[in-house]
């Protein structure tokens, strides 16, 4: 990890030191992701379990996939599934997964690939590790995040976006000690590749050992701060996380997140996934594969999906 960078830093464009920033975001609280399993059985960390969802709006959940090293015969999927009302955004960072849905998206995603999938109205989708990595088993390391849909958009056509490791706007912090991959939303002025319904931000951002980024962040977001590998510290507290912990920060228009001097062997930096969103306010129902606005919706939905009108497994999935 991580599988895009480069070698010296101080090439990318550099954010600049918010000058006119009023307010630091202050840490509200640490939650600690709880393990579980996804799909076929492969390991999970559930980043928002615990957090109130008005601190998470506009996203849904968001799980850490991995990181394992499977033996030969271990790589495991997900079945075909549907979904509706909302947008599943998979990231990965080693390994790969095939993607294919109903309405014709999908492809291979590796290595600093992102998959963007607007279920809008409805599909049917599959991820599955390839046969190769089935075969020979491998480091397999990823996010899922799911980001809710407003009321206007719950059932706009399915879209799919295929956004390749080498399109994602690479930066630098202000002294070089922050890599940071802008995947989708802006940031300094700078923008990420993916289009986005529901206004947000997503960065993997790697922090040197012993190195202090304070960035910029719309004063109208929410911001989350998520740990994948290493530990540190967020905000003017010092708020210990690490990871496997989601920071939930409060309202301002910064913030700040710092490395202790040494990682663990297993991370050179720490490696951080910051996250921010326009906040919908709207009610949200999320049962299983659906995300809507209301009971009558959700019923809906399951009936679409029983009587086939969520799309149909294309003839020639394998």
């Amino acid at each position: 990890m991580p599988a895009v960078t480069v070698e010296n830093p101080l090439t990318l464009p550099r954010l600049s030191q918010p000058l006119n920033a009023v307010q630091e975001r202050k840490v509200l609280g640490v939650a600690t992701a709880p393990r579980g399993f996804e799909g076929e059985g492969f390991p999970v960390r559930r980043a928002f379990a615990g957090i109130d969802y008005k601190h998470l709006d506009p996203f849904i959940m968001m799980d850490q996939m991995g990181e394992v090293d499977y033996a030969p015969g271990e790589p495991k999927g997900t079945p075909w599934h549907p979904h509706r009302g909302f947008e599943t955004v998979t990231y990965i960072i080693d390994g790969t997964f095939v993607h294919q849905d109903s309405h014709g998206g999908g492809g291979v995603i590796t290595d600093g690939d992102t998959q963007w999938m607007t279920a809008g109205s409805g599909l049917l989708h599959i991820e599955t590790p390839p046969e190769s990595l089935v075969m020979s088993g491998g480091l397999f390391h990823g996010l899922q995040l799911w980001v809710n849909l407003p009321a206007r958009d719950k059932m706009i056509a399915p879209k799919y976006q295929d956004i390749r490791g080498g399109s994602v706007k690479l930066l630098t912090s202000r002294d070089g000690g922050a890599l940071l991959r802008l995947i989708a939303g802006d940031i300094g002025g700078h923008d990420g590749p993916g289009t986005t319904h529901t206004p947000i931000t997503m960065i993997h951002m790697s922090v040197s050992p012993g190195a202090e980024v304070t960035l910029p962040w719309r004063a109208d977001f929410n911001a989350l701060a998520y740990g994948l590998a290493g530990h540190g510290s967020a905000g003017a507290e010092r708020q210990p996380f690490e990871m496997g912990q989601t920071v939930v920060f409060g309202r301002g228009d910064s913030l700040t997140i710092r490395t202790d001097g040494h990682q663990n062997s297993d991370s050179a930096n720490f490696e951080v996934v910051l996250l921010g969103g326009l906040p919908i306010r709207e009610p949200m129902m999320h049962y299983g594969p659906f995300v809507m606005n209301t009971h009558a919706e959700l019923a809906q939905a399951f009936d679409d999906f029983k009587a086939g009108r969520l799309g149909t497994i294309p003839t020639t999935a394998t």
